[in-house]
């Protein structure tokens, strides 16, 4: 079994590493950009018995920073 965790920075809070991105698409021309928000994918290969109360465990311990950041479990 398989899952996918996606973290993402929680609105409000400041993504520098989005507004340098979309400050080079406009440089780049693409000029229709009005925000970027970056977060980083996680995907795990899971023993059968690992649940996803387990990896939403295993965010709020070490995957994400639960400050700052939000989480989505994607069980695969």
């Amino acid at each position: 079994m398989k899952a996918r965790v996606t973290v993402m920075l929680k609105n409000g809070v400041l993504d520098p590493q989005g507004e340098a991105v979309r400050h080079a698409l406009g440089a780049l021309g693409f000029d229709g950009v009005g925000g970027v928000r970056q977060g980083k994918v996680i995907e795990l290969d899971l023993a059968p018995e690992i649940t996803e109360a387990d990896v939403e465990h295993m965010c709020e311990q070490l995957l994400a920073n639960t400050v700052i950041e939000r989480f989505d479990v994607e069980m695969l």
